[in-house]
């Protein structure tokens, strides 16, 4: 077969799958339930999130807290500070791609 194939969690449990972690990109699926969310961090790449279900609410950078709907796909550039939050009820789904892949991160 010339194409590799990938499954990803069909959970609500809290999930953070790093699905590729290649030279090209890194591709990461998130399942994040009521006040869950990664530590604060940096961008390490230009991100692309793209909000599969649910309701994303971020903080980027010194600016107030953002919400995105399904169907919202961000583009975040390189070093910014995220806080990346599920501050509803509904489970909040996101698919996130690093591209280029991060150096030093494989």
């Amino acid at each position: 077969m010339i194409e590799r194939e990938y499954k990803l969690s069909r959970t609500d449990e809290k999930t953070i799958e790093k699905v590729i972690l290649d030279e090209n990109i890194h591709y990461l699926h998130m399942v994040l339930n009521k006040s869950e969310g990664p530590p604060e961090h940096f961008s390490n790449s230009n991100v692309y999130m793209t909000v599969i279900r649910g309701r994303l609410s971020i903080g980027l950078d010194k600016q107030e807290i953002h919400e995105y709907e399904a169907g919202t796909l961000l583009k975040i550039p390189f070093q910014r500070k995220m806080n990346i939050k599920n501050l509803h009820s509904d489970v909040l789904e996101l698919i996130i791609i690093k591209a280029p892949a991060p150096k030093n991160r494989l």
